[in-house]
């Protein structure tokens, strides 16, 4: 038991690494500050409430349906982790390279006009937290663990998603809630600064998924020719 543990703490500890930077919670504080000003605290409780079940929600179904459904597609997972680490490498140089705060908050208020003031859904979980870099990163995670079965405890690989997604919900509850004091206490330069170093971890693993997908298409391709 003792080892299964660690085996469990390890693959959180790991999760962790890849999809924070990835799911960003300070981008959904900035936006939930800035759309969130019109709500009253009432409102704003609410949405919040929702967005957090949204995030849990969003990474569960992704995780445990996302890999059935590109299969469905035909779609690869090489093909999965060479476009999910082009995304990912997208997103990370917007956040080294970010635009404007404003501009950020006015595209995401524009999307939000028609839902009349209900940003839990749409920007808030998706794109900002579970968006196409976060999702591919899910389910090329999804695709792995299925062939660690062998190396881990299968109540180790079965909660691990479960308990990743609740931990992510957490965090992403944790920031918004938060929020205000967060960035009286670190200021937007140090939010700023947190999501460059992010966006670089993002780089880096966009990096890694690239060059996995690219190793896995050139082991297919070899095999194909030694076949024939």
């Amino acid at each position: 038991m003792p080892n299964e543990l660690m085996q469990l703490f390890k693959l959180i500890g790991l999760g962790l690494v890849f999809l924070l930077p990835m799911a960003n919670p300070l981008t959904s504080m900035v936006m939930y500050l800035s759309l969130g000003e019109t709500l009253s605290a009432q409102e704003k409780k609410q949405q919040l409430r929702q967005a957090t079940l949204y995030v849990i929600l969003a990474l569960l179904i992704t995780y445990y349906a996302g890999l059935w459904i590109t299969s469905a597609l035909g779609i690869s997972m090489v093909d999965m982790r060479i476009a999910g680490g082009l995304i990912v490498a997208y997103i990370g140089f917007r956040m080294l390279f970010p635009p404007s705060v404003s501009e950020v908050v006015s595209k995401a208020a524009d999307q939000n006009t028609a839902a009349h003031d209900n940003i839990a859904f749409v920007p808030l979980t998706l794109p900002s937290t579970v968006g196409p870099g976060t999702m591919a990163l899910v389910i090329s995670a999804s695709s792995k663990m299925a062939g660690m079965r062998e190396h881990y405890a299968q109540w180790v690989l079965v909660a691990t998603p479960l308990i990743l997604a609740l931990l992510i919900g957490l965090i992403f509850f944790i920031c918004l809630r938060s929020s205000l004091s967060i960035v009286r206490v670190i200021g937007h330069n140090g939010v700023d600064a947190i999501s460059r170093i992010m966006g670089f971890l993002l780089v880096c693993m966009a990096v890694q998924l690239v060059l996995e997908g690219g190793q896995q298409y050139a082991a297919t391709l070899l095999t194909h020719s030694a076949a024939s």
